[in-house]
C-alpha cells in the first residue's frame, strides 16, 4: 500500500460539518517531500471565510455533542484507537513522507499519539464533580463540571499526529466541538486521523479540519467571534504570545505549548554509559526537531571529555538519509530554513571556541539533511546555548558544582522539559524541586507519556496535555447552591 492510498482523494480537501469539501475558490497548496523536495500532493487551502464556516459547524454540534452519553464518547475514541493501531504502518509512511522522520519513529509516534484517544476514552466516564454539606450548615453545595465549548485547535509539523490526538482526544471525551488547523507543510496525516475518526462514529460537526497557509488570518478571524470558548496552540513562543493577546477580547480559555531549551545535566557520580544513550533519546528523537529535545548539555567537567567522545561515537555511527528508506537512522529537516539555521548556530558556537568532535557540515545533494553533531566546550553564553535548535546538535558545556549547574540550567526564559543523570536520590529530589521546568527526566531520556501532564513554565507556556490534567482543560466548573430543605 503506498502512503497516499490511506487518503482518499476527496479527503485532501476540507472538512466541515461532516462534509469533505473543496476551499472557497477552489484554492489549494502543495505538501512537499522534505527528502528531496519533491511535491508529494495537493491539498485545500482555507480561507477565512472557510474556517469560520468549520467555526458554525462546530457551533451547531456542540450542544447535541455534549449532551452525548460519555460512554458512547468514549467508544468512538477507543473504536479510533484501535483502527489507528490497526493501519499504524500505513500512518507512519504518510507521516514520514510529508514529515521527513524515519518510518520508524513515526510508527513510534503513532503509538504514542493514539494512546491519548485510549486515555481518554476511560477519563470520558470519569468527569467527577461534588457534593457536600454547607460548613454552617443550612444548605448543600453542588458542582458540576460542563464542556468548555466549540475550540481551536493549531497543530505543529513535527509531531503530525500526536499534536492533534493530545488535544482531539481530550476534547473529544470531555464533549467538546472543534475546529483543526494542521501545520500547512504537514496537512495529510491531520486528514487521514479525522477521517478514522469520522469512521469511528464522530458526529458531523464535532471535528472540523480547515488546511491553510493562512494560520494567522483564520486564527485572528475565529479568535475574533465569541462563539469560540477555547484555544489550544503547540508551537513557537512568539506566535503564542500573539494568540494569548488575541485572546484577551473574547476571554477564550487558552492552552500554550510553546518552547523549550532543554537542559540535560550529568553529575559526576553519572553512569557515564546510561547518560549517553539516555542523550540519544533526548537529543536525537524526531530530529532533535521537539520542543523536549535536550538542548544544552551541562556535564561536569571530571566526565565531559568522556562523555563527548561516547556521544560523538553513536552520533557518528548514525545513518542520514531519506526517512523512507531502509537503514537510515536520521531523515531531513523540515526546510531549508531549518537547516541554514542549524548550521549558524554550530558556526557561531564554533567561531566562539568550541570544538566540533563529530558531524558539524551540511552534506551536498538534495533535501534539507544536516548531520549528527557534537560539539564540546561551548561558552555559556554561547547562542546555540540560549536559542533552540531544533536539530541533531547537542553542545556541551561543562560545570564543577551543583549550585552551577542549577544556576546554569534555570537560566532560561524557557521551562518546559530538563533531564538529569545522577546515582545520588537526595541529589534527585534536590534537582526536582530546584529546576524551573514543567518537567524533570531522572536518569531517563524519555519524558512524554500520555498518562502524564505535558507541559512548561515561563515562555515554555502554560496548560497541561495528557493525565488526569488534561481533560481538565476542556472542563468548566458550575457550582449550585441547594437548600438542606
Amino acid at each position: 500500500m503506498e502512503p497516499l492510498d490511506l487518503l482518499a482523494p476527496d479527503h485532501r480537501g476540507l472538512l466541515i460539518g461532516g462534509a469533505w469539501r473543496a476551499a472557497d475558490g477552489d484554492d489549494r497548496f502543495e505538501v512537499t517531500d522534505p527528502a528531496d523536495g519533491s511535491v508529494i500532493t495537493d491539498v485545500a487551502n482555507a480561507s477565512v471565510a472557510d474556517a469560520v464556516e468549520a467555526l458554525d459547524a462546530a457551533v451547531e454540534a456542540q450542544a447535541a455533542w455534549a449532551r452525548t452519553a460519555p460512554r458512547e464518547r468514549g467508544e468512538i475514541l477507543r473504536t479510533a484507537f484501535e483502527l489507528v493501531t490497526e493501519r499504524a504502518d500505513d500512518f507512519a509512511r504518510l507521516m514520514s513522507l510529508e514529515m521527513g522522520k524515519t518510518v520508524a519513529e513515526a510508527r513510534g509516534e503513532v503509538g504514542y499519539g493514539i494512546e491519548f484517544f485510549r486515555w481518554y476514552a476511560e477519563e470520558a466516564v470519569r468527569i467527577h464533580g461534588r457534593w457536600m454539606q454547607a460548613p454552617a450548615g443550612g444548605s448543600r453545595l453542588l458542582t458540576i463540571k460542563k464542556p468548555v465549548g466549540p475550540c481551536l485547535f493549531v497543530t505543529p509539523w513535527n509531531f503530525p499526529l500526536a499534536m492533534g490526538t493530545r488535544k482531539i482526544g481530550p476534547a473529544i471525551a470531555a464533549g467538546c466541538t472543534m475546529v483543526v488547523k494542521p501545520a500547512h507543510q504537514t496537512p495529510l496525516t491531520m486528514l487521514a486521523l479525522a477521517a478514522v475518526l469520522a469512521e469511528a462514529g464522530l458526529p458531523d460537526g464535532v471535528l472540523n479540519v480547515v488546511p491553510s497557509t493562512r494560520a494567522g488570518e483564520i486564527s485572528e478571524a475565529l479568535m475574533g467571534d465569541d462563539r469560540l470558548r477555547k484555544v489550544s496552540f503547540t508551537g513557537s513562543t512568539n506566535v503564542g504570545k500573539v494568540l494569548v493577546r488575541q485572546s484577551a477580547d473574547q476571554l477564550q480559555r487558552v492552552s500554550m505549548e510553546l518552547g523549550g531549551n532543554a537542559p540535560f545535566l550529568v553529575f559526576e557520580d553519572a553512569d557515564v554509559d546510561a547518560a549517553v544513550d539516555g542523550a540519544m533519546v533526548a537529543k536525537m528523537r524526531n530530529m532533535g526537531e521537539a520542543c523536549t529535545a535536550a538542548n544544552r548539555f551541562l556535564v561536569h567537567s571530571s566526565l565531559a571529555g568522556e562523555f563527548a567522545e561516547k556521544l560523538g561515537a553513536r552520533m557518528s555511527a548514525l545513518t542520514l538519509g531519506r526517512g523512507q528508506d531502509e537503514g537510515v537512522d536520521v531523515g531531513p529537516l523540515i526546510d531549508e530554513k531549518a537547516v541554514d539555521n542549524v548550521g549558524r548556530l554550530v558556526a557561531d558556537a564554533v567561531q566562539d571556541g568550541a570544538t566540533v568532535v563529530c558531524g558539524g557540515e551540511k552534506p551536498d545533494g538534495p533535501g534539507w539533511f544536516y548531520p549528527p553533531t557534537v560539539l564540546l566546550d561551548v561558552p555559556v553564553d554561547a547562542a546555540i546555548n540560549v536559542e533552540e535548535i531544533f536539530g541533531p546538535v547537542a553542545p556541551i558545556t561543562t560545570f564543577d558544582t551543583e549550585d552551577e549547574a542549577v544556576a546554569r540550567a534555570n537560566a532560561t526564559e524557557y521551562g518546559l522539559a530538563s533531564y538529569v543523570y545522577t546515582r545520588d536520590l537526595a541529589r534527585t529530589i534536590r534537582m526536582a524541586e530546584a529546576l524551573d521546568f514543567g518537567m524533570v527526566g531522572i536518569n531517563t531520556g524519555l519524558i512524554s507519556n500520555p498518562a502524564a501532564p505535558f507541559g512548561g513554565v515561563k515562555a515554555s507556556g502554560f496548560g497541561r496535555e495528557g493525565g488526569f490534567e488534561g481533560i481538565e482543560e476542556y472542563l468548566e466548573t458550575t457550582y449550585v447552591a441547594l437548600p438542606a430543605g
